[in-house]
C-alpha cells in the first residue's frame, strides 16, 4: 500500500464487484420463474438471465482482484450466489425432465462436499486453490446448462450439445474433487508441521529464558 492512501474497509458493501454478486443472486428466480412458463419463448429468457448471471460471477471477480476491493461480504456472497445459481437451475432442469436425477444428486453432492471441505481447511488456516480441474468444470457447466434450457432452436440441436457438455462437467467434476481432496489433505499436513514447529520454538525460547533467569541469580548469588 502507498503511504499516505487510505486502507481498504473491507467490512464495506458498496462496491461494483459486491453489486454484481447481488445482481448474480437476483438473477436465480429470474431463471427459475422463467423456466416454471414452460414454453420455448421463457425458456430462452432463462438461458439469456443464466448467461447474464454467469458473466457477472467473471467480472465480480476480476474487478475485484484488480482494484483491491475484496471484501467480507464478496468472499460470503460470490461463492454462495454461484451454487445458487447452478443447484437451483439443475433441480428446475430436472424437475422439467430434461436431465437425470442421478447426474443432478452427483453435481450437488459434489458441490456441497468441496464446498465443506473448503470451510474446514480455511479454519485450520489451510487455503485449497481452485484447481484447473475446477475451472473447466465451470466453465463448460455454464456452457452446459443454458443449452439444456434453449432446447433446439433453428435446428441446432442445443439439447443434445447441453448433455453431452453435462455429462464432460460431471467427468470434470469427479475429477476435480479428488484433486481438492488431494490438496486438502496436502495442507493439513503442512499445515499441522508448522504448527508443531512453532511449538517447538516456544518451548526452546520458554528454557532458554528460564534457563537466562537461572544464571543471573546465580550470579547475584556469587557477587554477593
Amino acid at each position: 500500500m502507498e503511504s499516505g492512501q487510505e486502507p481498504f474497509d473491507q467490512l464495506t458493501f458498496h462496491t461494483t464487484p459486491n453489486y454484481l454478486t447481488l445482481l448474480r443472486v437476483i438473477m436465480v428466480p429470474a431463471v427459475i420463474l422463467s423456466l416454471f412458463q414452460g414454453t420455448p419463448f421463457w425458456d430462452f429468457f432463462a438461458a439469456v438471465f443464466f448467461g447474464i448471471a454467469g458473466i457477472t460471477d467473471y467480472f465480480d471477480g476480476y474487478l475485484a482482484r484488480k482494484y483491491k476491493i475484496e471484501t467480507v461480504y464478496g468472499k460470503l456472497l460470490d461463492p454462495l450466489a454461484d451454487k445458487f445459481l447452478v443447484i437451483c437451475s439443475l433441480i428446475m432442469l430436472q424437475h422439467l425432465g430434461r436431465m437425470s436425477p442421478v447426474v443432478v444428486m452427483v453435481l450437488v453432492c459434489r458441490e456441497l462436499t468441496i464446498t465443506g471441505l473448503r470451510a474446514l481447511a480455511s479454519a485450520e488456516g489451510v487455503i485449497v486453490a481452485a484447481s484447473s480441474g475446477g475451472k473447466w468444470k465451470t466453465a463448460i457447466q455454464m456452457t452446459a446448462i443454458p443449452c439444456l434450457m434453449i432446447r433446439d432452436v433453428f435446428g441446432i440441436p442445443f439439447y443434445a450439445i447441453g448433455m453431452w457438455l453435462t455429462y464432460l462437467s460431471l467427468a470434470f467434476s469427479l475429477w476435480s474433487a479428488k484433486d481438492y481432496i488431494v490438496d486438502f489433505f496436502k495442507g493439513l499436513k503442512v499445515a499441522s508441521a508448522i504448527r508443531k514447529e512453532r511449538r517447538i520454538q516456544k518451548k526452546m525460547a520458554r528454557q532458554k529464558k528460564r534457563e537466562l533467569k537461572l544464571k543471573s541469580k546465580l550470579q547475584r548469588r556469587s557477587s554477593i
